[in-house]
């Protein structure tokens, strides 16, 4: 049965065509991988289907009464409310129920006999609906979901606007899962998951019942939990059956048979231009021209898809720093309370150290700290010499109206236009991307444009806060590469191993240094 039905789909922004003529349709059960590089709809797919955004042409059809659950990475938490009170209210038609039922004991004294029957009737169907959907373990439910989340150490009693970054996405990711609809639309829910929670998440789908489409681009993870995949690509989306290494192998295959007839029909072409050419002023052979004209009109010319630029990252390597690049002594990271132990850590120069442990143990913090962003509780941080410091941050919460072309000259004011160009050109931006404004792009498309300046930037230090959030599998395989070819010190934040275990020389585990209970 049909859960969702989407038909003839088009929809572009200004003269930049997404979609065109496409068709889907979500059958019961299914475990949907949406995948494509960045910037080629499937956020934007995800907001149509949610009714977030109107398409161009094209209709979308859910069957009835289906229970539609979509994480939203902008959903607003109410200030005041703890954490357990949000997860509360993922039962709220549930509360709504017992209400109406309690409301209708309260008037039982004065009904008469046929009124009372009616109303036992109704209660007892509303009895069965708090029983079948476990309205009397909601609490077990909550208590199972936020240790999974990992949201039992933050504390369920905590204010929601105290939280992090990482634990809000988590506090949106729980509540989503608590309500258990009966089709989950996730968009890229590892971003801000720690190893651990990742690892829930991952067990979690694996068992659900229901069908969910899943936008990541953290592969281990989509091929552990779906069984098909839908490729976005040129406007068009593409069904394959599998996980996304078999999408892989067929997309390869289909690529090199499209180009091999490609390839054999330029051949006829030129061969039968070739042929009219010569032949149709000839009386003899006139005849023979035209018929071979007629076949050239009638040919469905293939056509291969404009190749997509590949990102380059080659980060510009300056001076070479002393050989100390940071030390603490006695550090006491945190804002209103200590986030850790008194730390006393030493990097020194040639180091590439990846920090790692769950969310909200003050990584982040950590970062702006010995960098002086933010001032520690206590104790000292000393800073090596002839350092020149490149940083990526993980979250930039202001919407950039600039265009991509203006954000980078801001940065770079000698260079000429071309080669402002030109250098996010090498980012794997096309010329749409270059001219629209930074707050337009996908998440992805604006990662490459901060790290177009962070490349063009010399630098013999690099401070990365999870980079790789956001990007296609394309791009971080290049980053990855960037990074280990870089001949300067890196202190990186990232929750993916397969990222970070070939690029550092080091793991710091956060959890170690903790005042909080993990």
């Amino acid at each position: 049965m049909s859960i969702l039905t989407v038909k003839n789909l088009s929809h572009g922004f200004g003269d930049r065509a997404i979609f065109e003529d496409v068709s889907f349709r979500l059958l019961k059960g299914e475990h949907i991988g949406l995948i494509g590089a960045n910037g080629e709809g499937k956020s934007t797919f995800m907001n149509i289907i949610t009714g977030h955004l109107e398409p161009d042409e094209g209709s979308v059809i859910w069957s009835n009464r289906v229970r539609v659950g979509y994480m939203d990475q902008h959903a607003q938490l109410e200030k005041g409310m703890t954490i357990r009170e949000v997860l509360r209210s993922a039962f709220k038609y549930l509360f709504d129920l017992e209400e109406e039922m309690n409301e209708i004991y309260g008037r039982m004294g004065e009904m008469d006999e046929d009124e009372m029957n009616k109303a036992l009737e109704k209660t007892a169907v509303i009895q069965d609906m708090l029983d079948h959907n476990g309205f009397y373990i909601i609490d077990i439910k909550i208590d199972e979901v936020a240790k999974g989340l990992g949201l039992l150490d933050v504390g369920l009693d905590r204010d929601v606007t105290e939280l992090s970054g990482g634990q809000r996405t988590k506090v949106l990711l729980a509540k989503l899962l608590l309500e258990t609809p009966d089709i989950l639309l996730l968009d890229e829910p590892t971003n801000y998951l720690d190893e651990e929670h990742i690892e829930w998440l991952k067990r979690y789908l694996q068992a659900y019942e229901n069908a969910f489409i899943l936008i990541s681009h953290d592969i281990p993870f989509l091929n552990s939990v779906i069984n098909l995949i839908y490729h976005m690509e040129n406007r068009k989306l593409t069904r394959y059956v599998g996980d996304y290494d078999n999408f892989k192998r067929i997309h390869e295959e289909n690529k090199k048979q499209l180009e091999a007839a490609y390839e054999r029909q330029q051949a006829e072409i030129a061969n039968l231009k070739d042929f009219v050419a010569r032949n149709k002023a000839r009386v003899a052979t006139s005849g023979m021209a035209k018929a071979r004209q007629k076949k050239l009109d009638k040919m469905e010319i293939i056509e291969l898809a404009a190749e997509k630029p590949k990102p380059e990252f080659n980060f510009k390597y300056g001076k070479t720093s002393g050989k100390t690049i940071f030390e603490t002594k006695d550090l006491v990271i945190g804002y209103n309370e200590p986030l850790t132990k008194p730390l006393n850590l030493h990097m020194e120069r040639g180091q590439k150290i990846a920090l790692v442990g769950a969310n909200g143990l003050g990584k982040t913090t950590l970062l702006k700290s010995l960098m002086g962003i933010i001032k520690p509780l206590s104790g000292e941080v000393t800073l090596g010499d002839y350092q020149q410091l490149g940083y990526f941050e993980q979250e930039i919460k202001e919407a950039n109206y600039n265009t991509c072309i203006e954000e980078v000259w801001e940065a770079f004011p000698s260079m000429t236009q071309y080669e402002v160009r030109s250098a996010l050109a090498k980012c794997g931006l096309t010329t749409k991307h270059i001219e629209s404004k930074v707050c337009v792009l996908s998440g992805g498309e604006q990662a490459k444009v901060r790290l177009c300046k962070l490349i063009n930037a010399e630098s013999n230090i690099l401070i990365l806060d999870e980079p790789t959030n956001h990007l296609d599998v394309e791009a971080k395989d290049e980053l990855k590469r960037a990074l280990k070819e870089y001949k300067g010190s890196i202190l990186i934040v990232c929750h993916e191993p397969e990222f970070y275990r070939d690029v550092v020389t080091d793991i710091w585990n956060c959890e170690d240094w903790t005042t909080k209970i993990i």
